[in-house]
C-alpha cells in the first residue's frame, strides 16, 4: 500500500523535518534513513526517498533568483526587531549583490569584550555563487573562538575590502587594537584606510610555510638554515636587536645575501616578528590566522559549496548557535566544578577562583615550572624597588631575566614580557612573588577578559528565540513546543506501561477528533509554503539579483597549482624521451639544439630499417614513378655489403 501513489503524501510534519535537517547540512536522503529508524520502517515514513529528493529540489527551484532578495529581507527583519541587531548591503548597477554584512547584540558584547585582537580572512566555496564568506573571529576568555560578525563578498578587491570595514565600524564603533591576517594587498591597503589605530600584523605561518619554496628545499633539508632561523622567529625571548644581529648573521653563513624574498620580508619584520611587538598589551595573543582557519574549518561542517544564500545563512545560524553553546558550556564547567591544585600555596587557590578553567591551568603551568627557576642575585634599586636576576633553564638564551618588585603598591614586572604579550603571569614572577610570600593575588593585573565572571550567565541566551517568536506567522513555535511536549512524555513514561497505554488511547481520541474537523483551510502558494518553513519570504518587487559571473582569488583555475617539487618527482618517474641525434634526454631530434650528426650506429640502423621495408615492399620495377627508390636500395644495399 505504501508504494501507491494515493498512499504517498509529504505532510508539514515530513516538510519540516527536511527543512530542519538541512540546518545542520544534512540532506533529504538522510533525513528520509533518520525518519524510517525512528518510525520503525519504510512503510511508516508515508513517504519515498524519491519524494524527499523532490521536495528539496522543488524548494531550491523555487528560490531561483529570489534567493539573495530573501536573505536581505530576512537580516532586515531582524534588524526591525532586534534593536541592536546590524546589517548592512551593497548591490552594483545591475542591482545583483555585491557584499553583505550582519552582526547581532551578542557579537557586539564580545566584541567589547574580546576585541582587542582579531583575525579575519576570506575562505571560497561557501555557496554555489561563489561569494567568499568573511567571519570576524577573536579569542574568548575560554580561548575558544568567538564570532563578532560576518560577511558576503563578491569580489577582493580593495574596495570591496574598504567598504567591509567600514561596516564593521559602524557596527562595533571601536577599533580592535591588533588585526591578524595574511599578507593579501587588498586586506592590507582596506586595513591601512580604515583601521588607522590598529596595529596590523601579518601571519607567521603564511611566512615561514613559503621558507622551503623560496630558498630552495635541499639549502632548508640538508642544512641548518630552517633550524636557525625557526629559532629566532618564533621565540619571544630575545632583543629587536639581538634577532637583527643573528638574522644577519644566519644570511651570511648560508650566502643568502641576494636573495629578494629574504630581503623584503626582512624589512617587514616590525609586522610579523614577535620581538618587535611583544612590549605591546596581548599583542602575542594571536601570531597567525590560525584562529581564522579553525574558523573557516568550523563553519565549513556545516556549509557545503553547491548550497543556496537562504541555506547558507540558516547553516551559519545553526554554526552560531553551537558556537554559543559550547561558551555557555564552558562557563558551566568553570562556575560549578573545582580544578585540582598541586601545591598549597595561597595564590594557585586564589587565582582558580578569579580565572577560567583554561586561563586557569595555563597559570598552574606556570607556577609548576618555578621548579625550573633559580634566583641568582638581588638587590634594592632606586624608587624602593627590588632587582632580582632569574636563572630559566627551559629558554634557550644563558642571560638570567630581570625581575623588578615593589611591594608597597604590588607594582612588578619580567624582562620577558609575558604579561604584556598575554595578559598573564610569568613563572619568574610567580617565584618572586613566592619568595616574598606575597598571599593575595595583585588585582591591577588580573585582566577582565581572563576572568570567569566576565560575561554573565544570562548574556550567552540566544536572541534569535524572541526573532523567530516575533515573526511566527505558520505556528512554528508552536509545532516545536508540541514536539518537545510529546518527547518529555514519552521520556517520562518510558518504563510504565500502564501510563503509556492511556496516554496511547488519548492520543488516538484525538487523532479521530481531528477526522471529525470540518474545517479545510486553503492550500497555500508554492512561494508561501517554502517560506513559511524557512522564515524567509519572496517579494514581488524588482528583487536584488543573485551575484553571477563573480571570480575569486581562492577560486582560481580547477587544476591544483604544483610546487617544483612535486613536478620534479612526477618527471623523474615518467619514461623521458631521448634524442637520437644527440643522445640526450628532454627532446626528440627535430627539436633537437644541436646541429644534426651522422652517427655510424644510428647510420646503420636507418639504413637496415629502409632496407627491410624494402624488401617487403614490391619492386622498383613494377613501378615506373619508383626508380630512384631502387636506386636508393642498391647504394643502401653495398654500403651494408661493405660494412
Amino acid at each position: 500500500m505504501h508504494f501507491l501513489v494515493s498512499s504517498r503524501k509529504l505532510t508539514h510534519l515530513h516538510k519540516h523535518i527536511i527543512n530542519s535537517m538541512s540546518r545542520m547540512n544534512v540532506g533529504p536522503v538522510r533525513a528520509f534513513n533518520m525518519m524510517r529508524e525512528i518510525l520503525g520502517g519504510f512503510e511508516e515514513v508515508g513517504a519515498t526517498r524519491e519524494d524527499f529528493k523532490n521536495y528539496r529540489k522543488k524548494h531550491n527551484s523555487s528560490i531561483s533568483e529570489y534567493d539573495a532578495q530573501m536573505v536581505v529581507d530576512h537580516l532586515m527583519r531582524k534588524k526591525e526587531y532586534m534593536p541592536n541587531f546590524s546589517c548592512e548591503y551593497i548591490t552594483d548597477d545591475q542591482n545583483c549583490l555585491r557584499g553583505l554584512f550582519w552582526a547581532d547584540e551578542l557579537g557586539k558584547k564580545n566584541y567589547h569584550i574580546f576585541g582587542d585582537v582579531m583575525s579575519f580572512d576570506a575562505t571560497y566555496r561557501s555557496n554555489k555563487y561563489s561569494m567568499v564568506f568573511v567571519p570576524f573571529t577573536g579569542i574568548d576568555n575560554h580561548c575558544s573562538n568567538v564570532t563578532f560578525g560576518a560577511a558576503l563578498l563578491g569580489s577582493e578587491t580593495t574596495e570591496s575590502y574598504v567598504w567591509l570595514l567600514k561596516c564593521f565600524l559602524k557596527a562595533f564603533i571601536k577599533q580592535p587594537q591588533v588585526v591578524v591576517t595574511d599578507q593579501d594587498p587588498a586586506m592590507t591597503k582596506a586595513i591601512e584606510l580604515v583601521f588607522k589605530e590598529s596595529r596590523h600584523r601579518f601571519c607567521m605561518w603564511h611566512i615561514m610555510n613559503k621558507l622551503s619554496i623560496k630558498v630552495g628545499v635541499r639549502l632548508c633539508n640538508c642544512t641548518d638554515f630552517k633550524k636557525d632561523i625557526c629559532n629566532i622567529v618564533w621565540t619571544d625571548a630575545i632583543s629587536p636587536e639581538e634577532f637583527d644581529a643573528r638574522w644577519k648573521e644566519i644570511i651570511v653563513v648560508h650566502k643568502l645575501e641576494d636573495n629578494n624574498w629574504l630581503h623584503d620580508i626582512f624589512g617587514k619584520r616590525e609586522s610579523w616578528i614577535p620581538a618587535y611587538y611583544k612590549d605591546e598589551l596581548l599583542s602575542g595573543l594571536m601570531r597567525t590566522t590560525s584562529r581564522s582557519e579553525s574558523e573557516n574549518h568550523f563553519f565549513g561542517q556545516l556549509c557545503n559549496p553547491r548550497s543556496t544564500l537562504v541555506e547558507f545563512l540558516s547553516h551559519y545560524e545553526t554554526a552560531m548557535e553551537s558556537q554559543r553553546h559550547t561558551h555557555r558550556k564552558n562557563d558551566h564547567d568553570t562556575r560549578f566544578t573545582n580544578p585540582e591544585l598541586k601545591s598549597l600555596w595561597w595564590l594557585e587557590a586564589e587565582a582558580a577562583k578569579i580565572f577560567t578553567r583554561t586561563t586557569f591551568l595555563d597559570i598552574q603551568q606556570e607556577m609548576d615550572m618555578m621548579r625550573k627557576l633559580m634566583c641568582q642575585t638581588y638587590y634594592p634599586v632606586e624608587d624602593d624597588f627590588m632587582k632580582y636576576h632569574i636563572k630559566d633553564w627551559t629558554q634557550m638564551t644563558s642571560k638570567p631575566f630581570e625581575v623588578m618588585f615593589r611591594q608597597s603598591d604590588m607594582t612588578i614586572y619580567c624582562e620577558c614580557r609575558r604579561f604584556e604579550s598575554f595578559g598573564l603571569f610569568c613563572r619568574h614572577i610567580f617565584y618572586v612573588l613566592r619568595q616574598m610570600d606575597i598571599r593575595e593575588f595583585p588585582k591591577k593585573y588580573v585582566l577582565r577578559r581572563w576572568r570567569r565572571d566576565v560575561v554573565p550567565n544570562s548574556s550567552n541566551r540566544n536572541d534569535d528565540t524572541i526573532y523567530v517568536q516575533a515573526l511566527d506567522d505558520g505556528g512554528r513555535v508552536l509545532m516545536r513546543d508540541i514536539m518537545y511536549a510529546n518527547e518529555y512524555i514519552l521520556n517520562k513514561l518510558s518504563g510504565n506501561m500502564a501510563e503509556l497505554s492511556l496516554y496511547k488511547e488519548h492520543v488516538q481520541s484525538y487523532m479521530q477528533k481531528a477526522d471529525n474537523v470540518d474545517f479545510v483551510p486553503p492550500p497555500p502558494a508554492k512561494r508561501d509554503r517554502f517560506g513559511e518553513l524557512t522564515g524567509t519570504s519572496q517579494n514581488d518587487r524588482l528583487p536584488i539579483r543573485v551575484p553571477l559571473g563573480y571570480k575569486t582569488k581562492g577560486s582560481g583555475s580547477h587544476k591544483r597549482i604544483k610546487s617544483k617539487q612535486e613536478e620534479a618527482i612526477i618527471k623523474a618517474g615518467r619514461k623521458q624521451k631521448q634524442c637520437q641525434n644527440c643522445l640526450e634526454f628532454g627532446h626528440y631530434s627535430t627539436t633537437c639544439p644541436e646541429p644534426p650528426q651522422r652517427n655510424k650506429g644510428v647510420e646503420t640502423a636507418n639504413e637496415a630499417s629502409v632496407l627491410s621495408k624494402t624488401k617487403k615492399g614490391k619492386g622498383a620495377e613494377a613501378h615506373p614513378q619508383s626508380n630512384t627508390g631502387g636506386s636508393s636500395t642498391r647504394v643502401l644495399r653495398s654500403r651494408v655489403n661493405k660494412q
